[in-house]
């Protein structure tokens, strides 16, 4: 194989992609099928056999190489190298066999491998300079039809060709793009700058998660495909008929899918494009019945989210779900099934790792004045925080030392990392991603302390 995808030398260091420089041609061997019924029977034998010949995306089975043959429908199964026709020694028993009885011939072949059949390492193994074969780059973000990459240093040079090669090897991949600032920092809506390095500039994308579709202008908006496990994650913590204030809900990753378990969602984000997108992905959804937008500061809308919530259960606001019946049902259809929306908040969902832990002082005086609301006056707890952050990479307690250290510094409580945030005390801090090789994304998770919750409003 390495012969096969040897490095063309017209290709190192090049600037601009030429794909008729990648193509080889490798002398080999193939059994020619006297009938092409016995075509199954034969793979199957020698793929146990180990002398089919195999490649990603090539098809063992061709056309004969003798012209009359194949002009007749005619098949071959292409071998490994190693089998000479003319060596019989070099054959498994099978083939001697099948070669005795008339069934197969063994004859020459040659195999054309051209760019289509080269893998994306491949290909850049043979442009890039042998300095930089260390570090290729090969990881990136998708969302719908585009590829975001984030090439630094070494490989600016090469990332036209880089982004024209993945776009090659990802069918799906229309247009590429290249991260120029840094998500977080530079945009208070972890928006980003960028370049197109293929294809068009077309921002506009469609994504499925979680049983819902998402569509949006992905230079406006915040999208990470590789956050989907964490978004079923905390969506499977929610329970239905539980209400969910979800802070910085962004275009509603976390608020479309919990809507569709029946879950109540005060959505929110500061992002007015991430608040038209929501709306638009709400009803296309159909979860408005559960799932509500907001356009607001996330530090207000702690407390204003709470509050209106309690306003709307003391309104009586409900959700209204049509009962499943037969068409064919004789009689008027039943009044849908009124889901009531409850007068307290369960859960918050906090996803700014960025400064999220600088948002938990607004929890102070939560529920001032409302001690009846929950236990021991009732059965209900107070609301379990998800707040997601930065920390250090390490495998010791550091990360989780300075995270307890700093939601202490905002709320006054100094928690203890443990298994369970349901215990007084505790919170659970959840590996989500590594981020960069020194940093990684957690979500610390823990019951709001009632000393938080019902202090004074300041």
């Amino acid at each position: 194989m390495l012969n096969l995808f040897r490095a063309p030398a017209a290709a190192r260091a090049a600037k601009a992609l030429d794909r008729s420089l990648f193509s080889n041609t490798l002398p080999t061997a193939a059994a020619s099928i006297r009938d092409n019924r016995l075509i199954s029977k034969y793979r199957k034998q020698l793929e146990k056999t180990r002398e089919i010949f195999s490649l990603d995306r090539f098809d063992v089975c061709a056309a004969d190489p003798d012209a009359s043959l194949a002009a007749q429908g005619k098949k071959c199964l292409v071998l490994k190298p190693h089998i000479k026709p003319d060596v019989p020694e070099t054959w498994s028993p099978v083939l001697q066999e099948a070669s005795k009885l008339g069934e197969l011939k063994i004859v020459p072949y040659e195999i054309h491998v051209g760019y289509d059949l080269w893998s994306y390492l491949d290909v850049m193994r043979s442009i890039l300079p042998e300095d930089l074969h260390g570090e290729i780059p090969v990881g990136f973000n998708t969302a719908g039809h585009v590829a975001h990459l984030n090439i630094r240093g070494q490989y600016l040079p090469y990332k036209n060709i880089i982004a024209q090669v993945i776009m090659d090897k990802n069918p799906t991949i229309h247009t590429v793009i290249n991260k120029v600032d840094n998500v977080g920092t530079e945009s208070e809506y972890r928006t980003f700058s960028y370049e197109v390095l293929a294809g068009p500039d077309d921002m506009l994308v469609e994504v499925s998660e979680a049983g819902c579709v998402f569509k949006f202008d992905y230079s406006k908006v915040y999208w990470n495909t590789k956050l989907g496990t964490e978004h079923q994650r905390l969506v499977s913590l929610f329970k239905p008929g539980e209400v969910v204030i979800d802070l910085m809900a962004g275009i509603g990753p976390f608020a479309a899918p919990a809507g569709k378990k029946g879950v109540f969602v005060w959505a929110n984000d500061k992002n007015p494009e991430s608040y038209k997108y929501l709306t638009e992905i709400i009803k296309r959804n159909k979860v408005s019945e559960f799932v509500k937008p907001f356009n607001h500061d996330g530090h207000d809308f702690i407390k204003q989210g709470t509050d209106l919530v309690l306003e709307a259960s003391r309104r009586g606001d409900c959700a209204l779900v049509p009962q499943k019946v037969s068409r064919s049902a004789p009689g008027p259809r039943p009044e849908p099934i009124r889901i009531p929306v409850p007068p307290t908040v369960s859960h918050f969902v906090m996803n700014l790792p960025a400064s999220a832990i600088e948002f938990l002082h607004n929890f102070r005086g939560l529920y001032e004045g409302r001690e009846e609301l929950f236990a021991p006056h009732t059965e209900t707890k107070l609301p379990m925080v998800h707040v997601h952050c930065f920390a250090v990479k390490a495998d010791d307690a550091t990360p989780l030392d300075d995270i307890c250290q700093r939601i202490d510094k905002e709320i006054g409580v100094l928690l203890t990392p443990g298994d369970d945030a349901d215990k007084d005390g505790q919170v659970l801090i959840h590996e989500v991603r590594d981020v960069a090789p020194a940093k990684r994304m957690f979500c610390a998770s823990f019951r709001l302390p009632p000393s938080v919750a019902f202090a004074p409003r300041s």
